[in-house]
C-alpha cells in the first residue's frame, strides 16, 4: 500500500468517526472527497509537501486548510493528533513533548505543576514568565520554544484571502459552545466514546460534540488528562478544538475557583477578556 493510500485511509477513518459522532455532513464529506483525491494523485503527497509546503497540499482537489494540516502531520510524524483525539487516544504530554526544547520530563512538569495541556497554554506560559521559572529553561531555549509555537499555531502573517477566519473566536462564542456541550452532555444527547487513556475498564463515558458557529467548526469534549483526573475536573474542564487562521486551534474552559470570577465559566489563558465580557454583559 502506498503512502497516499494509507493517508487516504486515515482521512476516511476521520470521516467515519465524524459521521458517527454527528458532525456536520459537509465536514464529513470533505474528508471523503480529500481521500478520493489522494487515491488518484499521480505523485506521492510527501513530494508535494516537500516541494510546495501546505499551499501545495491545498491545491489538491478537496483539500482545504484543516485537511492539509492533517495530511502534513501524518507525512511528517506518521500520525494525526486530530484522528487520535477522535479515537480517544489524545495524549497532552506527548503533544507538549513534541515541541523542540520541551522533553518528556519537562512536559510532565508543565502538565502537573502548571496544569498546561495545550500548545496554546504552553505559548502563554512562554510569554508570561512561568516557563522561565522552570529549571533548565534558559533564554535561548525559551526563544526557540516561542518561535516553534509561533510557527505551529499560525501566528506568522498570512495572506488574508487564504485564511478568512480570525485566529481566535470571541469569548461569547466560546462560552456559548461550552454551554451547549455541557447542557447536551447532561441531557444525554451526545454520543459517548471510550477513551483509551485513564480508562482501564473501557467504559464509554466521554461525550464528544461537533457543532458550528457561522463558518467555524467546533469539537468539544471533557478533559481526559491526568491533571483533570487528579483534581476531579473531568466533568468540568471542557476542551474545545476549532478552526482559526488556517489551523486547528484549541482552548480549555473551566469554572473559576478563586478571584472575582469565582464560580463563572472562563477560558483559560484569556481571563482578562472574560472579566471584560462578564462586566459588559452584567
Amino acid at each position: 500500500m502506498t503512502q497516499n493510500q494509507q493517508i487516504a485511509g486515515s482521512l476516511e477513518e476521520v470521516s467515519r468517526i465524524l459521521a458517527e459522532q454527528g458532525a456536520n455532513r459537509f465536514r464529513v464529506q470533505a474528508y471523503v472527497h480529500a481521500a478520493d483525491a489522494l487515491r488518484t494523485l499521480q505523485e506521492p503527497v510527501a513530494d508535494v509537501l516537500a516541494r510546495e509546503g501546505l499551499e501545495g497540499l491545498e491545491k489538491i482537489p478537496g483539500v482545504g486548510d484543516t485537511i492539509a494540516h492533517v495530511i502534513r502531520d501524518i507525512v511528517l510524524h506518521g500520525k494525526s493528533g486530530m484522528l487520535e483525539r477522535l479515537r480517544g487516544e489524545s495524549d497532552p504530554i506527548a503533544q507538549l513533548a513534541s515541541v523542540p526544547g520541551i522533553g518528556k520530563n519537562t512536559a510532565w512538569k508543565l502538565h502537573e505543576e502548571l496544569g498546561i495541556e495545550t500548545l496554546q497554554e504552553l505559548e502563554a506560559a512562554a510569554h508570561d514568565g512561568r516557563l522561565e521559572k522552570l529549571a533548565g529553561i534558559g533564554m535561548k531555549r525559551l526563544a526557540g520554544i516561542r518561535d516553534t509555537l509561533a510557527q505551529r499555531l499560525g501566528r506568522l502573517p498570512k495572506p488574508r484571502s487564504f485564511h478568512p477566519l480570525s485566529a481566535d473566536p470571541s469569548i461569547a462564542e466560546i462560552l456559548d459552545v461550552d454551554r451547549q456541550y455541557r447542557e447536551d452532555a447532561r441531557a444525554g444527547k451526545i454520543r459517548l466514546i471510550a477513551p483509551k487513556r485513564f480508562n482501564p475498564t473501557g467504559a464509554a463515558w466521554l461525550p464528544v460534540m461537533h457543532t458550528m458557529r457561522g463558518p467555524r467548526h467546533y469539537t468539544a469534549l471533557f478533559s481526559n488528562s491526568a491533571h483533570a483526573h487528579d483534581l476531579g475536573k473531568t466533568h468540568d474542564w471542557v476542551v474545545l478544538f476549532y478552526d482559526g487562521d488556517g489551523t486547528e486551534r484549541q482552548c480549555t474552559v473551566i469554572t473559576a475557583t478563586f478571584g472575582p470570577l469565582q464560580g463563572r465559566r472562563i477560558v483559560r489563558g484569556r481571563e482578562a477578556e472574560c472579566r471584560q465580557f462578564y462586566h459588559t454583559t452584567s
